[in-house]
């Protein structure tokens, strides 16, 4: 059975494809004009929808019902091994809250997952980004050109940080060679972890930290999800944290806890201020999973203003538990509305003390 009709609110005109029954009453309550909904309910049929797509004629979203059959989790896996579906956007509704549930979709990677009920105008707003970002994702090159020419790091800060970076890389040699034989000694694995981050403007780069963690961290992430401090949060009736910190994180090696307690691990990242990609002070750029959960202008704000090694965040509340996401969010907001050299050193004076952390986080 297939029933078509629209969505409201939308920013963008873009397809959906709705498979379930028990909430589409909620899920097409106030859907208007602008965004084309394809429902199916049988499994049979959506496996054939999938099927029949060309390149050309993929919907943008696909939202999967999660319910005591747990179909859904096998057109997750179907999506993903299918080399043409790889790349749509999957969302994951669940008729109740159900750890069980929630832990298999972590492991499945979808993009997101509500637990019924939930605000819908969040999710709305949630779809709206998605979109966005699925949009601008094959033109990052594009994204980051724009960008530059909207937000640059004023002059001023810009000097600061490349003659103190550099003088920096050469002091810090020494250590920077020590530590990459004591990493190579201790565990397999590179030296430097190198990640994509999301800086000021969106800008997509690597960020280069010194190696902390077992060569497997990445993929460990899912089945130690409820160990993340961010995740008792009020949002995590509606998905996933929009950060991600572990306490006690069992991912660490012995070095790696001595170099991320010294912050020594961050060094590398002198580099990436020598060369641009972030400033000495600013917000801290985010890993493309985090971004993508800091979906409303209001917290979006954070990425108008530069990125940096350290910043209000670190020297607030370093390695404390009780740093709330909120909290958080705000800080980055109130930094990039209030950025300034003077506040940039003030910073930096006090980084160094908040270096000294307390919790293994």
């Amino acid at each position: 059975m297939m029933i078509t009709t629209t969505m409201n609110r939308p920013e963008i005109n873009a397809k959906i494809v709705y498979f379930g029954k028990l909430l589409k009453s909620v899920v097409f309550e106030d859907f208007d004009s602008n965004f084309n909904v394809e429902h199916l309910e049988n499994a049979d049929d959506f496996k054939k929808y999938l099927d029949n797509r060309s390149l050309l004629s993929l919907p943008d979203i696909i939202l999967i019902e999660v319910d005591d059959n747990k179909d859904c989790f096998d057109q997750v896996s179907y999506i993903k091994n299918n080399p043409l579906l790889h790349g749509l956007v999957i969302v994951l509704l669940g008729i109740k809250e159900n750890k069980e549930w929630r832990s298999k979709a972590l492991k499945l990677q979808v993009n997101d997952y509500y637990t019924y009920p939930f605000p819908v105008e969040d999710f709305y707003e949630r779809l709206n980004f998605l979109i966005k970002f699925k949009l601008i994702k094959p033109k990052l090159l594009e994204l980051s050109k724009q960008m530059d020419v909207e937000y640059q790091i004023p002059l001023t800060k810009r000097v600061f940080d490349v003659l103190t970076s550099g003088f920096a890389l050469l002091f810090l040699t020494p250590i920077f060679i020590l530590v990459a034989i004591l990493i190579k000694l201790e565990s397999k694995g590179a030296v430097i972890y190198k990640s994509k981050r999301v800086g000021a403007g969106y800008k997509i780069f690597d960020f280069y930290k010194f190696r902390s963690m077992r060569s497997d961290a990445d993929q460990m992430i899912a089945s130690i999800a409820d160990l993340n401090q961010y995740s008792n949060e009020s949002n995590k009736k509606n998905g996933k944290a929009a950060f991600v910190k572990f306490k006690n994180d069992p991912r660490i090696t012995k070095l790696g806890s001595f170099l991320r307690r010294t912050s020594i691990d961050e060094l590398p990242q002198l580099i990436n201020v020598f060369v641009g990609d972030m400033s000495l002070v600013g917000n801290r750029p985010l890993p493309l999973y985090e971004a993508e959960q800091l979906t409303t202008n209001e917290w979006s704000t954070r990425f108008l203003g530069p990125a940096g090694l350290t910043g209000l965040w670190q020297i607030s509340k370093r390695g404390k538990k009780d740093m709330s996401e909120t909290e958080r969010k705000e800080l980055d907001n109130y930094y990039a509305a209030n950025y300034s050299i003077f506040l940039d050193l003030k910073i930096i004076l006090k980084t160094i003390p908040a270096l000294i952390q307390k919790e293994q986080v």
